[in-house]
């Protein structure tokens, strides 16, 4: 009743159409299966599908019923199915109206304009295939970018991602697309989010600067552009911030999302905080780090991010700037406070650094860094104390005190000075306390 069929790859394999399951009668596979089979993609990357077919209800029925999966209605109105699999690939399914090769018109980019039929017949009216092999991002038409200003966007992703180049005509367009409308957050936020989240994403930052989309996206970004800063620096902000956004990346390709926004942020607050020293002949950006923290929320919460991922990121702008410890004990100090930011805002740090090239950068301070760094990890190695050597309550009776805030007040202090080692036993923590609410005062 279903049909299977195999083909070859852009690169001349065999590439097992069977993988991805049955293909419903007049039913077609669409868009980014099919471009990532013919890629290579192994079919485990492979997440879902999209399918056309005219009675998409009873096609995604009888689907499911043969899959054993469960059917969900998205849409009854426009008629968009799901079929879900206890394992396996999530299908989605919608109406075709048309011929298929009308369909494929209304797509955005020629390697998303392919189709699979029932049949095994691999449709292709706009030469993706070729695109595919010559690792080119072209438009269908014009009037389909301008039909979702988001595809402009997509354009960008799509060439970081894959590694492809934009064509000519197509990166005109979208360089000069006239914005007459935004898409929702939601939806960029996801965009921009798959472009940091992939190994180019320095690479794909400087193509949303190059195509104009910057201004129209993240804005906030764009006083950094040309900003010379001198120093450490060799490159303007901006440039700067992609990267730093490359290096780390790079140096540590598991970083999570919060900390790849947070590189890409971390100088956003320069342009604000300039100012000219002229005792030492340079500019300065005291207190960027603080202005930075601020656009950063600003720019991530407009984005709709979690909190999760605001909260984190913005921490780690505000506290990119440090001091690196010296010793031990300050390292162990450096520890204790930034504990729950830790390795992530030693990555940004270092990405920071190591995007640094400028005439006041040598190889004697960058290994001074390093160093610093090391030890930092070294220590974080050692298990933090299981519970502290004194607890809130006998704080209250040592002191004679009520409950109030001299009581956290207390116990920070015990827990830094454990940290940093200047407190070992119980006894110790005693002693330390009654010094420390002396000189409080109490």
């Amino acid at each position: 009743m279903f049909g299977f069929l195999k083909g070859k790859s852009k690169k001349g394999q065999v590439v097992d159409w069977e993988l991805l399951g049955p293909i419903p009668p007049s039913s077609y596979i669409v868009g980014g299966a099919v471009r990532d089979m013919i890629l290579g993609e192994p079919i485990t990357n492979i997440n879902d599908i999209d399918l056309v077919t005219p009675n998409p209800k009873q096609a995604a029925t009888d689907l499911a019923e043969q899959l054993n999966a469960t059917l969900i209605t998205l849409d009854e109105e426009r008629q968009h199915y799901r079929v879900m699999p206890k394992d396996g690939i999530q299908r989605d399914f919608a109406p075709l109206e048309t011929a298929i090769e009308q369909d494929l018109a209304q797509r955005d980019f020629t390697i998303n304009a392919l189709a699979l039929s029932h049949e095994g017949k691999l449709v292709d009216p706009f030469s993706g295939q070729q695109d595919l092999q010559n690792k080119i991002i072209r438009m269908v038409s014009y009037a389909n970018l301008q039909s979702d200003p988001l595809r402009c966007l997509r354009a960008v992703r799509f060439a970081s991602v894959l590694g492809f180049n934009i064509e000519t005509d197509t990166l005109d367009a979208i360089s000069n697309f006239e914005q007459d409308r935004m898409p929702a957050a939601e939806r960029v936020q996801v965009e921009l989010s798959r472009m940091l989240m992939n190994p180019r994403a320095g690479q794909a930052m400087q193509l949303l600067d190059k195509t104009r989309l910057l201004d129209i996206y993240l804005p906030e970004l764009v006083p950094a552009k040309n900003f010379q800063q001198g120093g450490f620096h060799h490159l303007d902000v901006l440039q700067h911030s992609f990267e730093a956004l490359n290096q780390l990346v790079q140096g540590f390709p598991e970083v999570d999302l919060a900390t790849r926004l947070a590189t890409l942020f971390h100088d956003v607050g320069k342009p604000a905080s300039y100012a000219f020293n002229e005792a030492k002949n340079r500019a300065t950006f005291y207190g960027h780090d603080k202005v930075g923290a601020e656009i950063t929320a600003e720019v991530l919460g407009r984005l709709q991010y979690s909190n999760k991922i605001i909260d984190k990121a913005t921490k780690l702008v505000r506290y990119h700037m440090l001091q690196l410890p010296n010793s031990e004990k300050s390292a162990r100090r450096f520890i204790h406070k930034r504990r729950e930011l830790l390795p992530d805002l030693l990555q940004v740090m270092i990405s920071d650094r190591e995007a640094a090239r400028g005439k006041l950068s040598t190889e004697g301070t960058r290994q001074r860094y390093r160093l610093a760094l090391s030890t930092i990890l070294k220590l974080m190695e050692e298990q933090p104390p299981k519970a502290p050597l004194l607890n809130g309550l006998e704080v209250i009776e040592l002191l004679n005190i009520e409950p109030s805030s001299k009581v956290s007040q207390s116990l920070n202090f015990l827990s830094e000075a454990e940290a940093i080692g200047d407190i070992v036993t119980k006894d110790d923590a005693i002693t330390a306390l009654k010094h420390f609410a002396k000189a409080q005062g109490w």
